[in-house]
């Protein structure tokens, strides 16, 4: 006799995105190290770059609980009140290197322009954030893509065995879940080399793991990864 699948709801989780959240491995320890240098950044803005879903917010979120910044997705920029943005000082902006997919691009890198320009005024810090590098961003306003090319660049690259682990086991914990060693262990040599593949394996474990009322096993494991 089958067991009969259970219905899954798909809750919204609620990662943990404090500093002690986060872990320091050699693949991102450069990128942790620039952003504590702030306020001492020598041009004043830094861009955080990397693959997706490597902890980038994260560190947005530790970076502007320090400062005291705000932060805006680069699709909600378009008609922001610069003054009242840039009045705290500093200001990050997430996503920058997706501005050429927007249907208000041209106002939006005109809106990021005024912006950065009134935070060198003002002695504000700018952040943003992208896959690759900005020289590799599609800028149309040239002025816009020169100052952004200017900024430091902290990168962080694709995780090593030891973060992976972590990462696997702080999005299991993200979604209450807890997973035992060999899990971890089984899921490791059999998954790409990326944040995103590891999110996209917890999150297909999970419903799994809910709709047919079993626990999340290596066993289990191996069924879900024939499936991706």
């Amino acid at each position: 006799m089958s067991v009969p699948e259970q219905l899954v709801f798909d809750l919204p989780t609620r990662p943990a995105q404090g500093r002690d959240d986060f872990f320091v491995a050699p693949s991102n320890a450069l990128a942790v190290a620039m952003l504590d240098k702030w306020p001492d950044w020598a041009t004043g803005k830094l861009a955080l770059v990397g693959p997706r879903a490597s902890g980038k917010s994260h560190l947005v979120e530790v970076w502007a609980a320090r400062s005291g910044g705000q932060i805006v997705p680069i699709a909600d920029l378009a008609g922001a009140d610069i003054e009242a943005l840039s009045a705290t000082g500093p200001v990050a902006v997430e996503g920058v290197d997706g501005i050429a997919n927007l249907s208000n691009r041209s106002a939006t890198e005109e809106t990021l322009f005024h912006l950065h320009n009134r935070l060198q005024a003002t002695g504000g810090s700018l952040l943003v954030t992208g896959i690759d590098a900005p020289s590799r961003w599609d800028i149309a306003l040239p002025d816009l893509a020169s100052r952004l090319n200017a900024a430091e660049v902290a990168v962080m690259e694709a995780p090593d065995d030891t973060l992976l682990s972590v990462v696997l086991v702080k999005m299991f914990a993200d979604r209450q879940i807890a997973v035992a060693p060999d899990l971890i262990a089984y899921l490791l040599p059999r998954i790409d080399r990326s944040f995103e593949a590891a999110r996209q394996v917890v999150e297909a474990l999970d419903h799994a793991g809910l709709s047919k009322m079993r626990a999340i096993t290596p066993r289990l494991a191996g069924e879900v990864l024939k499936g991706l």
